[in-house]
């Protein structure tokens, strides 16, 4: 009668657990779609968490209104300044693709001028190449750029066509922060309760899921809007038109460790040393390594490398990885994929250690 009874326990266990694994793959299908939400959700809460705090302490720990007021700072110091940069980033974006359509603006004056300009060892290595003609070569600019501008005016206007989707996305994204900002601390405790692993162990992992988020986003969002800032100025001062647009760009290649924004200052300053307005090549190079690569060299090991404890080359590899594969939002989720990889495999070596028996004695036999 026990050993049926044992039986019968093992086999209700497994099918516990087997429904469990198919509600969870249910479930996360269904809000697959809205994973760009809910995660940004997450990180809203996770990041402005201890300023709840604080209020909820000023506010004789009334949750509810307290999470109001964090939530209204959010939409204050985040979200409004990103909607209004954003439409003057369309804004300028159409204009630019107006210029190009009219002739006012036309890059092949200037891709004449750095040809002209090329040392002779270079113009042979084109020509070699099928690309010593330089009407040839416009041809391919021409049409690679006219496909560019269509692309960027296309991505332009659908920011405006899809105004209702980014307004309901961002409505969700908001409702959920709040909600996981108020009781965030009694799901996160409802969550290590359901999970099978010693106490030291779920401390482990949730600490270090929210270290890896907190110096992720802090860290790349902050080193990227300084240098995208500081790039963007740069060009303003040196007359380079769509500073604003350049600016952007830079920011967001600066999400890329090591690489970063040198992939757009670094082709510009080439083209004025090329053209022969060398005071600016010099200008520009001078500025970006001295003052936008160092913030990259001091500011990101500083607030990623540092909080998260991984080597530069891991963050930078699941960086890249991230995002090849999880698109903008993978320069959030490589890093705490990995971080979650090592967490999981220390715990794993760690508990394999605790059970194994001490070195030089034998485990006793059962005979």
């Amino acid at each position: 009668m026990k050993t049926y009874t044992n039986l019968t326990t093992r086999a209700e266990s497994r099918t516990l657990q087997v429904l469990l694994i198919v509600v969870s793959i249910a479930l996360g299908w269904i809000l697959l779609p809205f994973y760009e939400t809910i995660m940004w959700g997450a990180i809203i809460a996770l990041m402005f968490k201890p300023l709840h705090r604080r209020l909820l302490v000023a506010l004789s720990h009334r949750r509810t209104l307290a999470a109001l007021l964090t939530l209204l700072i959010v939409v204050t110091v985040v979200i409004l300044p990103f909607v209004l940069l954003t439409a003057a980033l369309a804004r300028e974006v159409t204009v630019i693709y107006a210029q190009l359509q009219s002739g006012e603006l036309n890059p092949s004056v200037y891709f004449r001028g750095i040809f002209n300009a090329l040392p002779d060892w270079i113009s042979a290595l084109l020509a070699r190449f099928g690309l010593g003609n330089f009407d040839v070569l416009q041809y391919r600019l021409g049409t690679a750029l006219t496909q560019g501008s269509q692309f960027i005016a296309t991505k332009a206007l659908s920011i405006g066509q899809n105004a209702f989707e980014f307004i309901a996305s961002l409505f969700v994204t908001l409702y959920l922060a709040f909600f996981l900002i108020r009781d965030g601390d009694f799901m996160a405790h409802a969550i290590r309760r359901m999970i099978p692993l010693a106490p030291a162990h779920k401390l482990e992992l949730f600490g270090k899921f929210a270290t890896v988020i907190r110096a992720t986003v802090k860290g790349n969002l902050l080193v990227a809007a300084v240098q995208g800032a500081l790039g963007g100025l740069a060009f303003w001062f040196l007359g380079i038109s769509g500073a604003l647009l350049w600016a952007v760009f830079m920011a967001f290649c600066s999400l890329v460790p090591a690489v970063g924004a040198g992939l757009i200052w670094l082709p510009v300053a080439i083209y004025f040393f090329v053209t022969g307005v060398v005071w600016k090549g010099v200008a520009l190079t001078a500025f970006g390594l001295l003052v936008i690569g160092l913030i990259d060299n001091l500011l990101r090991p500083l607030l990623v490398g540092k909080d998260t404890r991984m080597p530069d080359y891991l963050v930078m590899l699941t960086t890249l990885g991230g995002m090849v594969v999880f698109g903008i939002n993978g320069f959030v989720l490589g890093p705490m994929i990995a971080a979650m990889f090592l967490a999981v495999w220390h715990i794993h070596g760690s508990t394999r250690t605790e059970l194994a028996p001490p070195t030089g004695i034998e485990p006793i036999s059962s005979a």
